[in-house]
Order: structure tokens, then C-alpha cells, then sequence
């Protein structure tokens, strides 16, 4: 029940992968007010340059009921790890791959509310003095 699916010219990229060390990374994507498993949430992996940059290509994993999913193959070195699930913030981290076998836990958090100048805020002291703007510049 795990699906796979190749993005951007993915297949262009798997070669130049098998001839590196790989290692297996299992997935468990949890809700982080419950703990509950997230079925069916998108886990994309993306290469990473040397220099942060994003590299051409990529994976993308579907979890499964118990909220896992599982790739083989991966290179070592830096790798970006999106997760995408409706009603919940996407998650995004990169992560240096260097062993065999990993497991990478992710909480993914429900959207926050937005904070909007038009609502009430108790916290703040209605008559308090606006926070004074000094100018930034360099003193000599």
C-alpha cells in the first residue's frame, strides 16, 4: 500500500545514485496533538548540493494506514524531506544521510491561527505606548 512516484525527471537521477553507497530510510508521520498516525501524506525526497541548493529530481512516498512509508536506495550525503498532508503545516527539513538504515520521525502540527491587527488582544495593555522606531544606523 505504499506508492512511489518519480517527480521532475526523477529517472534521469536513479543511476547516478546506484553507483554511491545507499541507505534505507523508513518514514513514520504522526499527528503532534494525538500522536495518531497520518495516512496517505506525501514524503518527498529531494538531492541536495553541497551548497544547499536543491538538486534536479526527487521521490515522492505515500504512507500508509499506520502512517509509514519506506525507500531503499537512498545516497548518502544531504537530503530534503518534505511532508505534505491536507489540514495540516507542511514540513520541510534536511537531513544528512550517512548509515545504512534510518528511521525519521515527523509530527506534523495542525495550521495556526493568523495573527490579524483587527482582533481583540487582551494581552496587550490597550493604553500602552506604541513601540518607538529608532533608526538603524551604524554609530562611527
Amino acid at each position: 500500500a505504499i506508492f512511489i512516484g518519480f517527480i521532475l525527471g526523477a529517472g534521469a537521477a536513479a543511476p547516478a545514485w546506484a553507483s554511491e553507497p545507499t541507505a534505507a530510510l523508513s518514514f513514520i508521520i504522526l499527528k503532534d496533538d494525538s500522536g495518531k498516525p497520518v495516512r496517505n501524506a506525501a514524503v518527498v525526497l529531494h538531492p541536495v548540493n553541497t551548497k544547499g541548493k536543491q538538486g534536479r529530481g526527487g521521490f515522492e512516498l505515500k504512507t500508509d494506514n499506520d502512517g509509514k512509508t519506506h525507500f531503499e536506495g537512498v545516497p548518502y550525503g544531504k537530503l530534503r524531506v518534505q511532508v505534505l498532508a491536507p489540514g495540516f503545516q507542511t514540513f520541510g527539513e534536511d537531513y544528512e544521510i550517512g548509515e545504512g538504515d534510518r528511521e525519521i520521525t515527523v509530527r506534523l502540527k495542525r495550521p495556526q491561527k493568523q495573527y490579524s491587527i483587527y482582533d481583540e488582544h487582551p494581552e496587550q495593555k490597550k493604553d500602552a505606548p506604541a513601540p518607538e522606531n529608532k533608526p538603524s544606523t551604524p554609530q562611527q
